[in-house]
Formats: structure tokens, C-alpha cells, sequence
């Protein structure tokens, strides 16, 4: 190697971290994972009276949750849940009335049996808690 390649890979390699971007990936239905930073601290550190909170629709008779703020459904699926835009045509069909609930996590399906036991499907209209 001569000199000019040697200082050129050499500036390169020293470059190279502030050119290589973050990443975060989250399975939905996964293990609990530390995904990318939400505008709060992390769940491990104190709060000091912040936690951002999340606000979901709740369909008890499809048992669906969707997210105005990300425009997106969470569904159960064969075993595990599913994120979507839209819905499968069965649960888009019986939605029914929606509960508005409110919660720290971004994934509300962790709360499900809860919310299942919370509001049976037939008892509250739309958009009341």
C-alpha cells in the first residue's frame, strides 16, 4: 500500500461511524424489546412525572386496537398479533362501537386481557371510556 491509500482508507475508517445510520427493529408479538426512543425516558428510569402517553380505539367485538396516531390496526392472528394499515375483510365487517384507552406502552395488545375483561363487547358506544 502506498502512502496516499494508506492515509485515504485511514480518513475513511475514521469517517465511518458518523455515516452508518440507527436502526431499530421491533417484531410486534415479540419478546419486549428496547425500541427506538419515544420522547420519554427509558422504561427503567425514573420518570420525574413524564410518560408519553399512547391513545388506541379498542373494538371489543372484533377485539381490535387502532392507532390514530400511526394509522394502524392491531389484530390477533393466528396466535400472535398482527400490525396492519388495513383490516382483514371479517374483523373490518364487525368493528362495532370503540372505547378510547390510553396507555404508556406502544404496543397495546400487551394490556389485552384487560381490556377484554374491562369492556365486554356490546356495552359501550363509540368513543366513550
Amino acid at each position: 500500500m502506498n502512502k496516499t491509500t494508506h492515509f485515504l482508507t485511514l480518513l475513511i475508517l475514521a469517517f465511518c461511524p458518523f455515516f452508518l445510520p440507527a436502526c431499530y427493529v421491533v417484531p410486534v408479538g415479540g419478546p419486549v424489546a428496547a425500541g427506538p426512543p419515544t420522547g420519554g425516558p427509558p422504561p427503567h428510569a425514573p420518570a420525574h412525572g413524564y410518560r408519553r402517553n399512547h391513545v388506541y380505539r379498542y373494538y371489543p367485538e372484533a377485539q381490535v386496537y387502532f392507532s390514530p396516531e400511526r394509522g394502524a390496526y392491531f389484530y390477533h392472528d393466528g396466535g400472535s398479533w398482527r400490525m396492519s394499515v388495513t383490516l382483514p375483510y371479517d374483523l373490518r365487517v364487525r368493528l362495532g362501537d370503540h372505547v378510547v384507552v390510553e396507555m404508556e406502552s406502544d404496543e397495546p395488545y400487551r394490556d389485552f386481557d384487560k381490556h377484554k375483561a374491562q369492556y365486554p363487547p356490546g356495552k359501550y358506544k363509540k368513543g366513550r371510556n
